[in-house]
Formats: structure tokens, sequence, C-alpha cells
């Protein structure tokens, strides 16, 4: 009984880690996204100047998040009606950073091809944080308390000659990864499927054995999405305030109010 206690407790947080993620992800990644287009509006005066080299910084993401749609929609057999790397203005003033278009297909396969770029950028931040950036290891030395450890990792780190490219593409690929507005569209009715699908194996009591089958699968990929979440926000925390910084020092010598749009 204490089992499963415990491990219902460890379920409940971990999905508790990745709710909780969610807000402060959405709120900095689109700070970041509106101000780091200021910057290159106040640098270049030029509106579609400035989208092209916003596009840039965040080009390897771009390719990412477009290819995992290529990728997706052909492992469901969709075919591709089009697909497009460059920048545009949309007539609700927001950018789109590219577009991969298929031909109309069952909500499943849609629904399919919009959560690519979420698993694939997961997937990659991950790999990135945890092999290249020691992410794993620094969480052992937060753990330990110990102050002098995490400042000597950090130094260690900070030694590494590959460090600042390793953050530039976890930052590109991170603050891209998360599916459009239009990529969610088929998810409404994928979920009341899978609500419905949940609702007829609790009455039926089948319950117990679709967690023991699919459990560890399913918190194995709350995990991974939580950790890429988590290491997307510490990030963007100590990337938002160099683009402040630059912001405000542009505004200075700019002289000149530029609305953002």
């Amino acid at each position: 009984m204490f089992e499963t206690v415990a491990k219902d407790s460890s379920a409940l947080l971990i999905w508790l880690w990745l709710l909780l993620s969610i807000p402060p992800l959405l709120v900095l990644r689109r700070w970041i996204s509106i101000h780091t287009q200021m910057i290159m509006l106040l640098i270049t005066r030029h509106e579609q100047m400035a989208i092209l080299l916003n596009q840039l910084i965040f080009l390897p993401g771009v390719i990412l998040h477009e290819a995992s749609h290529w990728m997706m929609a052909k492992l469901v057999g969709a075919r591709l009606t089009g697909m497009s790397i460059w920048p545009a203005r949309q007539p609700d003033g927001s950018l789109r950073l590219g577009y991969v278009q298929t031909e109309r297909v069952d909500f499943m396969r849609e629904a399919l091809i919009g959560i690519a770029p979420l698993l694939a950028g997961c997937t990659a931040v991950g790999i990135i944080g945890y092999s290249r950036l020691g992410i794993g290891s620094l969480g052992t030395v937060l753990a330990s308390g110990n102050i002098w450890h995490v400042f000597r990792f950090i130094k260690l780190q900070m030694n590494s000659a590959d460090l600042l490219i390793w953050l530039y593409l976890l930052f590109a690929l991170s603050n891209t990864m998360l599916p459009s507005a239009s990529d969610w569209r088929a998810w409404p009715a994928v979920g009341t499927l899978l609500a419905a699908i949940a609702l007829c194996i609790y009455l039926a009591g089948a319950e117990h054995l679709v967690e023991q089958a699919l459990g560890e699968i399913l918190a194995s990929g709350v995990i991974m999405t939580a950790s890429a979440f988590t290491i997307t926000i510490a990030l963007d925390l100590v990337i938002a305030p160099i683009v402040f910084v630059v912001e405000w020092l542009l505004w200075q010598v700019s002289g000149k109010k530029v609305r953002a749009r």
C-alpha cells in the first residue's frame, strides 16, 4: 500500500512540475521574441530587415521546427503541399518564422504533425543540456548544498571552448520548439477522444493494467518535457537581462522611439 501511495505521489509531482513550468515558459518566450525583434528594429530602422535578422538568430530552431513537421508528415503518410523557413508578418501582427503545409488529413495525423516540433525540440534540448552542458551534474552539485562545489562546476563549464556554441543552439532551439496556434488545432478533438478512452478504461477497471504497460513511458515523456521546459526557463532568465540592457543602450543611442509591432 505504501509503495502505491509513493508512486502516486511521485507521478503527481512530475505532472505538477510540468504544469508549473508552462506559464513562465510562455511568458519568457514571448518576452524574448518581442524584445529581440525590437533590438533588430532599433539597429536597422527597417522592419523587413529586422525580421530577417531576427530570423537568423533563431534559424537553427526554425529549421528543426519545420523539419520535424515535414518528417512527421512523411511518417504518417501526409502529402506536403508547401514548406518555407522565410519569416512573414501575419495579419494579427504576430511573426510567423516558417511553415509546412500538408494535404487535409484526419485529426489524429494532423495532431501528430502539429506536436512534432515539441517532441523534437524537447529531445534536442535534453541532449544538449545533459550531454553537453552537464545539467544533470549541476543538479547533483546543487543538491549537495556546497556553494563552492557549485562555483567550481560553473567555472569548469565556462572553461569549455565550445560553451557559447552550445548555449546559442540551446537558446535558438528551446525558444522555437513550442507548436504554433495552428499546430494545436486538432488537439481538442484528440483530447476528447483520449478522455473518452480513459473513462472507458476506468469503468472497466483496467486502469492498473494500462498503468503497468504505459506508466513508465508516459512518466519518462513528462519528465523529458518538464526538464526541457525548465532548462529553457533557466536559460531565458539568464538571457533576458542581457537583452534588456542591450535594448536600453540602443534606446539611449538612437534617441528615437520605435514602436514594436
